[in-house]
């Protein structure tokens, strides 16, 4: 009886001393080495806390500073290493074109406005501010916005030379092009919420010699404003002063006659 239990107690101790070996020869193994993880360097960009709407003046609760991938921050970005100071200095400047929030703040988008009113700041340099009346019916129908580009349309009635006792010709010409709205009555924004502003006065962004264009066409007959598609921004706009305008589409008794010969 003796012997027996002596014969299983060896068998459990060799089994242990196996599983005791096994074990060791496992966990010998070192674990292994984390992976470094990749460092991206960042600089610190002046952004817009919430968004800034055209003609707003900024102050030191519209901006933040906030971390940028330095690979993607663009020159134009203000940069807290290269001036810390910049919120500061930028707070009292007029937004010239909107910000929204997060976007980084750029100086070609704002101007000081030096004591001057808020249409004078955002002009650009050359510019004019001119207004002219309109109605729901030559505005586009009221959905003409702030910011928006149009062309200017002179319609008027002319004498038919060739047959005086005919009815009188209609004619209508597009005296300027690629215009853009700075206001519509005394609004320079859209207004939240409104997909459409109808207006007695816009007023219209012009260079010099093209103030003169609309003031004789003004009185020389009746203005609309044809809106343009946000894809034509970039067309190259066409003088009022070439020789021939395209466009030119005349009217006779409700029936188109683009051919028609100019009767001015």
């Amino acid at each position: 009886m003796n012997i027996a239990r002596i014969v299983v107690l060896a068998i459990a101790l060799s089994a242990g001393g196996v599983a005791a070996y096994l074990a060791s020869g496992t966990d010998s193994k070192p674990p292994a080495a984390a992976q470094p993880v990749a460092q991206f360097q960042t600089v610190d960009i002046l952004v817009a806390k919430a968004d800034i709407n055209l003609g707003q003046t900024l102050t030191a609760n519209d901006m933040l500073w906030q971390s940028w991938p330095a690979s993607t921050a663009s020159g134009s970005f203000i940069r807290r290493t290269d001036r810390p100071h910049a919120a500061t200095q930028i707070v009292g400047s007029i937004a010239r074109a909107p910000f929204v929030a997060g976007e980084p703040i750029r100086e070609a988008k704002l101007v000081k406005a030096d004591g001057s009113g808020f249409m004078a700041a955002i002009l650009q340099s050359g510019y004019r501010a001119v207004s002219t009346e309109v109605s729901a019916e030559t505005g586009a129908g009221g959905f003409i916005l702030p910011n928006d580009r149009v062309d200017v349309l002179m319609t008027r009635r002319l004498k038919n030379m060739a047959n005086p006792t005919a009815p009188d010709i209609v004619q209508t010409d597009i005296v300027l092009t690629n215009i853009r709205v700075l206001a519509i009555d005394q609004a320079p924004k859209e207004k939240e919420g409104t997909n459409s502003v109808i207006g007695r006065t816009v007023t219209l962004e012009l260079k010099a010699e093209q103030t003169a264009t609309l003031a004789t066409s003004r009185q020389a007959g009746t203005l609309s404003l044809a809106l343009r598609s946000i894809a034509d921004v970039n067309q190259v706009t066409v003088s009022s002063n070439d020789t021939q305008r395209p466009g030119i589409n005349v009217v006779r008794y409700g029936v188109n006659n683009p051919g028609a010969p100019n009767t001015k």
